[in-house]
């Protein structure tokens, strides 16, 4: 995802393969959980190349091929409810994250002419690998039990206490990819059981 190189060359494979690329969805990251003033900048840099960087990237790769077929196209990005809010411990994440809504917003009023969309999911705690990880990160920093992470934590400001799955944010996904107008463009949904609102 940090290779321009590299996410040139899968774009064109995939063009190759399928003869175009129809919707794009921005779907990488990683997790760094410590306070600011304890990440190196390699850290930061590698959060924000992932989330941001990459992000970019796949959209610029995408991009030339639908605006040379000239029939529109889907731009998604993984955003995450940290889109909208913050947490401690995860200052680059919560950045990049903010990032996205201000790169598909702009992609949204360059590409809307030419009928290419693009829009954010803003999921909550999704229990991947990526959290799981999380749990003792944070039950360490913050001297509490994994289960208080959990509840206290995660899922505190849940409407059900429930994580939201990945069968969730799939179902937005297709519902975004499918969406045919501009009626749905620069728009960001979040998906986390209420834990964050608008």
């Amino acid at each position: 995802m940090t290779s321009e190189a590299e996410v040139e060359a899968s774009v064109a494979e995939t063009i190759k393969t399928f003869g175009k690329v129809d919707i794009l969805v921005s779907n990488a990251g990683i997790q760094i959980v410590k306070p600011v003033q304890d990440f190196t900048y390699e850290e930061w840099r590698r959060m924000i190349a992932i989330h941001l960087d990459g992000a970019f990237l796949t959209t610029r790769a995408c991009l030339k091929d639908m605006y040379a077929r000239g029939e529109g196209g889907a731009i998604i990005y993984m955003g995450s409810a940290h889109s909208k809010t913050a947490s401690k411990l995860k200052a680059p994440y919560v950045a990049a994250k903010h990032a996205l809504l201000g790169l598909a917003r702009t992609v949204a009023k360059e590409g809307g002419p030419a009928g290419i969309r693009a829009n954010v999911i803003c999921p909550g705690f999704v229990r991947t690998p990526l959290v799981e990880k999380q749990i003792p990160e944070q039950a360490k920093e913050l001297g509490i039990s994994e289960e208080e992470v959990i509840k206290k934590i995660m899922l505190a400001e849940t409407v059900d206490g429930e994580f939201t799955t990945v069968d969730d944010v799939a179902a937005v996904a297709l519902f975004l990819a499918g969406f045919q107008t501009n009626a749905l463009t620069g728009q960001s949904l979040l998906v986390s059981h209420g834990w964050v609102m608008e």
